[in-house]
């Protein structure tokens, strides 16, 4: 019973954190599965991205950058003002 149990944790808490992933969205770098590669980036490092999205607001993203030089999207904020 104790191994079900644990099974059933872990399922829930990978889920949980896949599902705690934050969603590209138009203007984000890696919109529609697009495949970043930054040549020169240190490995580890983050970077800002600023857009506009659709209402006028801005939207700014913070970027991880991978060992393999890909990027992962790490937090966003949207701007108030519109």
């Amino acid at each position: 019973m104790k191994t079900i149990l644990s099974a059933a944790l872990i399922a829930l808490a990978a889920g949980t954190s896949a599902f705690a992933a934050i969603q590209p969205i138009p203007g984000s770098l890696t919109y529609d599965n697009a495949n970043v590669q930054l040549e020169k980036a240190p490995a580890g490092s983050t970077f800002l991205h600023t857009f506009a999205n659709g209402d006028g607001r801005d939207v700014r993203e913070v970027y991880k950058v991978n060992a393999d030089k890909s990027v992962t999207l790490v937090t966003r904020s949207v701007s108030n003002a519109s």
